[in-house]
């Protein structure tokens, strides 16, 4: 949060001089120090912040690039007009434990055209897609190994 809040305070500033780096730091500073006595924040979760930083933009690069695929694979199925459209719903179990994981498994799949999270019920999926064929990537997907990663990396 403490670089969150430098980075603001740089980008709104618009002009970068020693005083200004020096008085956002100190702002900076003031704030984070604020978060950690008064929201129950501390050190200790910036760090885990920090670490799970990198699998997080893994997964929102496969997020996008799964989106540009489905996208492709959704126009394909609309436009073409000798296939039948045979929807399906999907039911399947997560081995992800934390409400974060399976938020980010379900906007994942949500996100992703074709494909809808109808409902989520302890450990079990139900997703509804578009065509049959959109439903093979559901289990043991890439984006569940990483939202399992991140919650190991919660646990830490």
């Amino acid at each position: 949060m403490f670089l969150l809040f430098f980075l603001l305070w740089i980008i709104f500033a618009a002009n970068i001089t020693p005083e200004i780096c020096i008085f956002g730091f100190l702002i900076a500073a003031a704030l984070f120090f604020f978060l950690c006595k008064c929201m129950d924040y501390s050190i200790k979760k910036e760090v885990s912040l920090y670490k799970r930083l990198g699998l997080f933009l893994r997964y929102l690069s496969l997020l996008i690039g799964e989106i540009i695929k489905a996208n492709l694979t959704t126009i394909k199925l609309i436009l073409s007009q000798k296939e039948e459209i045979e929807p399906a719903l999907v039911t399947f179990e997560t081995s992800l434990t934390t409400a974060v994981g399976k938020t980010l498994l379900a906007d994942a799949i949500t996100l992703t055209p074709g494909t809808i999270t109808v409902s989520v019920d302890e450990a079990t999926f139900q997703v509804h897609c578009l065509d049959k064929d959109l439903a093979q990537g559901l289990t043991d997907s890439a984006f569940e190994k990483l939202a399992k990663k991140l919650e190991d990396k919660e646990e830490e």
